[in-house]
């Protein structure tokens, strides 16, 4: 069975998966809209205040030892609805990434050369596929860790889910393998310019300085994560029956060769889709390519695709109208989990929450700053799942507050991308995590069940890393 007949069952294979599970399983909208629900609460209980933020470089930028309590200003019963327009409005141009770049996928599977390169990677790794885990984790660790590869890896997930369920792991292995290696890869951040990138800049530190420490900080995750997945991919062996199959049929490709043979054209379209991941790689690190070019990049690689694979026109319009479809839950999510920032920023308690994060950081020992930090980046995390955002909005104050504390500043940037990173794979406010897994079919208690025991032993890793960056002193400052 092709994965596009798969993906045309997903509502069935939904069903079956459900009853196979124990346990309840909470909606992604009903979860997001609950935590909304709290976070209007909360502005009539926490006090409101604000700092002034200064024009900087094209940046809003906090201005230190300005911060000011005001009246509150609670949300209402109606104004928790519309933040959800909003939201979606704030959280447009990544919405309409994600349907532009899912229709283009929704071509190159209409080609058949996903389906041609599934069943031959299959042959290719029998007896073999545990290689799948460290190799895949490798290429979305390094994608990660240089270019920042986050929204992007939606693109990956209905590729290599469907791989990993053919080759007897199940969803929860696929999805592993492209969302944490690329999220090890991205808070590592070698050169990654959304987080590190604008962190440093902000910290008056030159860019991409202090690569060498972060290398070993990515070394260290990949080895924990490929030991995670790897251990729980045996697990699946050794006992099918745990396999979760999310959207996905447990069904094995055809193994008739004039069904899923790996045509010449085939091959020419998967030559064009490295080639265009080659091309977003330079975009992204030389020409400073965001979500917009990126998407443009995905489209013209669609019908380029759809020409190769003999479609016509109206087939294209088709397929890409179906891969829109398939990611339109995820792409709507996106938009409901930023409706929890714009309650907190409607009810005046970001810039609270700020300073009084700054505040018990300055009370803490010396010797545990840095630490102190990277839980206080973390906890933001959950409101500003932004990289780049979040580092306009805390490096302002971490960076001269780490001059007060004896934190060197570039410690502080470590505990920012630490902080900023680990969140990203369980915090329901990332809408990327949420995205991903409505895309595999897999309900987010489910994910944070599995995930959470890793989530433990990134923040033991991320403590070791900052108790050494604190020793050393590690800088230039």
């Amino acid at each position: 069975m092709s994965i596009s007949r798969q993906l045309d069952r997903q509502e069935e294979e939904k069903t079956l998966s459900v009853k196979k599970q124990k346990g309840i399983n909470i909606n992604a909208f009903v979860l997001i809209f609950g935590v909304i629900i709290i976070s209007a609460i909360l502005t009539y209980i926490l006090p409101a205040g604000e700092y002034d933020r200064i024009e900087k470089d094209g940046r809003t930028i906090v201005v230190p030892d300005s911060f000011e309590h005001i009246a509150q200003s609670p949300v209402g019963f109606f104004d928790i609805f519309k933040s959800i327009h909003t939201g979606l409005v704030n959280s447009a141009g990544i919405i309409f990434f994600v349907l532009m770049v899912g229709g283009a996928f929704g071509i190159l599977k209409a080609t058949g050369a996903l389906d041609a390169l599934i069943y031959t990677l299959t042959k290719k790794l029998v007896n073999k596929e545990l290689l799948l885990i460290p190799v895949i984790t490798l290429f979305f660790s390094i994608a990660g860790s240089l270019m920042g590869l986050a929204e992007e890896t939606l693109i990956y997930i209905a590729i290599i889910v469907p791989l990993a369920i053919a080759l007897g792991f199940d969803a929860i292995v696929g999805f592993a393998v492209v969302s944490l290696g690329a999220n090890m890869g991205f808070m590592s951040a070698i050169m990654n310019p959304f987080n590190v990138g604008v962190a440093q800049s902000i910290a008056e530190l030159p860019v991409f300085s202090g690569m060498g420490f972060r290398i070993a900080l990515l070394a260290a995750f990949y080895l924990a994560g490929v030991t995670y997945i790897y251990l729980y991919a045996k697990k699946l062996k050794k006992n099918p029956e745990l396999r979760y199959l999310g959207n996905f049929s447990d069904e094995k490709p055809q193994t008739r060769d004039n069904d899923v043979k790996l045509e010449t054209h085939h091959k020419w379209i998967l030559v064009i889709f490295l080639l265009n991941f080659v091309v977003l790689i330079f975009g992204v690190m030389k020409l400073g390519w965001y979500i917009t070019e990126i998407a443009a990049l995905f489209l013209l690689f669609g019908i380029i695709v759809g020409f190769i694979g003999k479609l016509n026109p109206s087939q294209m319009s088709d397929s890409f109208m179906s891969g829109a479809k398939e990611v339109m839950t995820g792409a709507l999510i996106i938009g409901f989990a930023q409706a929890i920032l714009v309650v907190f920023q409607d009810g005046k308690l970001m810039d609270s929450i700020l300073y009084y994060a700054a505040s018990f950081l300055g009370n803490l020992p010396p010797a545990i700053n840095a630490v102190g930090m990277f839980f206080v980046q973390l906890f933001l995390n959950f409101l500003v799942p932004s990289g780049s955002g979040q580092a306009a909005l805390t490096m302002p104050i971490m960076a001269p507050l780490s001059d007060l504390v004896g934190v060197t500043r570039q410690t502080s940037v470590l505990a920012f991308q630490l902080g900023d990173g680990i969140s990203n794979s369980i915090f329901p406010t990332a809408g990327v995590l949420i995205a991903g897994l409505a895309i595999a079919g897999i309900p987010y208690t489910k994910w944070v069940k599995w995930v959470f025991p890793f989530i433990l032993i990134e923040v033991g890793l991320a403590v070791i890393f900052l108790l050494i960056a604190q020793a050393i002193q590690y800088g230039p400052f």
